[in-house]
């Protein structure tokens, strides 16, 4: 594994790439490895987006686990940047319980990338959030991509 750091307004985010595709990200993470032209891309991505230059990330992610797992991850990178969805929509559309859902989405190794930022519970509840800072974090986040309708 190998891995860059990006200083965001959220923080010191490291972004970690294994055989080509992007695996996990890591608050307050140090780099380790010599950068790669992924890496170094990523890197470009999530300072665009962090400077608000940017709505979406472009990337190759692999995403350890169940393909349950990997199903949900999908699930929440096609969510639109300023957009949410419900633990609820996202079992619904994969034909599991919300539960199941929350749980996967807790599990995302690539937040922020995989914006697990933009599930929330039902009827716009603010629930968890598996990175630094837990919910106040996830507010900052959706504010940052100016998600409406939020009940905070």
């Amino acid at each position: 594994m190998t891995r860059i750091v990006v200083e965001t307004r959220f923080g010191r985010i490291g972004i970690e790439e294994k055989d080509g595709a992007i695996t996990g990200t890591a608050w307050d993470a140090v780099p380790e490895g010599a950068p790669t032209p992924l890496l170094e891309e990523a890197a470009r991505q999530l300072a665009a987006w962090d400077a608000g230059r940017a709505v979406r990330f472009d990337l190759p992610f692999r995403v350890a686990g169940s393909a349950f797992r990997q199903a949900v991850c999908a699930a929440i990178a096609a969510i639109p940047h300023g957009e949410t969805r419900s633990y609820g929509e996202i079992a619904r559309d994969l034909g599991q319980s919300a539960q199941a859902v929350g749980a996967a989405c807790g599990a995302n190794p690539i937040p922020i990338l995989i914006p697990c930022h933009r599930v929330l519970g039902a009827g716009g509840r603010l629930v968890g959030f598996s990175g630094k800072g837990g919910v106040e974090t996830k507010v900052a986040l959706l504010r940052h991509e100016g998600a409406a309708g939020l009940l905070i």
